[in-house]
């Protein structure tokens, strides 16, 4: 089920927002100081291209640098972003089969805000992971 959500997805949303993602990974990449956001954008660019199967997790350890970090990012890059999610999420959900597809554009929204401090896994490692956390009480 993944592969033809994903399929879909690639189809009607996916592409365009992995463009738009590429675009502003471009631009911050001109300055060094902008690097981090760049490979930043192309991270999630690359989860907004194939989104199905992976989920985004808070990174342990990510600080302060993450929090100023992601306020530029948020002025610049995130605003925009979220709104081409929210445009393509309501689009996606006037038809009842695009409706899994609207959702996933809404659940991107958050990390197109503020991407830095989140890293990107695969669902079922992450149901390994917690799986594992509850056996050993840790």
């Amino acid at each position: 089920m993944r592969l033809v959500l994903n399929i879909i997805w690639l189809v009607l949303a996916g592409f365009w927002m992995c463009l738009g993602y590429l675009l502003a990974a471009a631009l911050w990449c001109i300055t060094i100081i902008g690097i981090p956001f760049g490979v930043a954008s192309y991270r999630i660019g690359m989860y907004a291209l194939w989104p199905f199967g992976r989920e985004v997790v808070k990174k342990p350890g990510a600080g302060v640098g993450s929090g100023i970090g992601n306020v530029l990012w948020f002025v610049f890059s995130g605003i925009w972003l979220a709104i081409g999610h929210a445009i393509t999420g309501v689009l996606c959900c006037i038809t009842i089969i695009g409706i899994p597809l609207g959702l996933a554009s809404f659940k991107l929204i958050p990390v197109s805000l503020l991407p830095l401090g989140r890293e990107i896994v695969d669902s079922d490692d992450l149901r390994r992971a917690v799986a594992a956390y509850g056996r050993t009480g840790v």
